[in-house]
């Protein structure tokens, strides 16, 4: 792991940019702590720099809260190399949907299982070189995308305790046998509306997780719509989970 650059932002929250094996990453810290900061990984559906102002904004309500954050840049998005695989995953289904027509399961193991096995190593990498560094401790919380991300590193990734998935991308039926296996706390963000989303696979693969605790939070609206409030209501539940 290799730093890159460092910045201050609001509250003395430092924003450092690293690499990890060539892979890019972002760190950021609370300003001041008295003890080591819980750590949250930050999912998204990649591209670093484009999702960056959603991304930082995620990592400053979390530092209000005493958490630390990361996030990693996903395989084939931003500078990394591109899968021409998954390109033509991507079209297949970008075209069905335009089309209106059913999205089969061909099309989405070969967009999805692809990255998770490739995305999830690469995680599980970073906390070994993250949660050693001073002012960072666990336990450690996964919020956001790829859901399918989410569900594996719940699953393999002993050190998370607890996760807020985001409902917003297409899950292979296998990882619905995962799903199964699951047993940290679960707080799952649906929106209605959705459009680029199964809504009746999300409903299906939260019915699936065979942990104890699991909330479904759906909201009405789009993809990008999602309520100011819900922020407020992930600190809550990082803060029963982490602390």
């Amino acid at each position: 792991m290799r730093f890159t650059s460092e910045q201050h932002l609001d509250d003395g929250v430092v924003e450092r940019g690293f690499t990890l094996g060539g892979i890019p990453g972002i760190l950021w810290t609370p300003g001041s702590a008295s003890a080591p900061a819980p750590l949250i990984l930050l999912g998204h559906p990649g591209g670093l720099q484009k999702m960056y102002p959603r991304l930082v904004a995620r990592a400053l309500h979390s530092a209000a809260e005493g958490f630390a954050t990361a996030t990693l840049e996903l395989p084939g998005s931003g500078d990394r190399p591109r899968s021409a695989a998954a390109e033509a995953a991507r079209a297949d289904l970008r075209r069905a949907l335009e089309a209106g027509g059913p999205v089969d399961d061909g099309m989405v193991d070969r967009l999805v299982l692809p990255l998770v096995d490739k995305a999830v190593p690469e995680w599980r990498a970073a906390l070994d070189v993250l949660l050693p560094l001073p002012g960072i401790g666990g336990p450690v919380g996964y919020a956001g995308g790829v859901i399918a991300i989410g569900v594996r590193l719940a699953v393999v990734e002993p050190r998370i305790s607890a996760a807020l998935l985001f409902a917003g991308s297409y899950v292979p039926r296998t990882l619905f046998e995962e799903a199964r296996r699951v047993t940290v706390p679960l707080q799952v963000l649906l929106q209605w509306d959705d459009e680029g989303n199964d809504r009746q696979r999300a409903l299906e693969l939260f019915d699936a997780f065979g942990t104890r605790e699991k909330t479904l939070h759906a909201n009405m609206g789009g993809h990008t719509g999602v309520p100011r409030f819900e922020a407020d209501a992930g600190a809550r539940f990082f803060a029963r989970h982490l602390r």
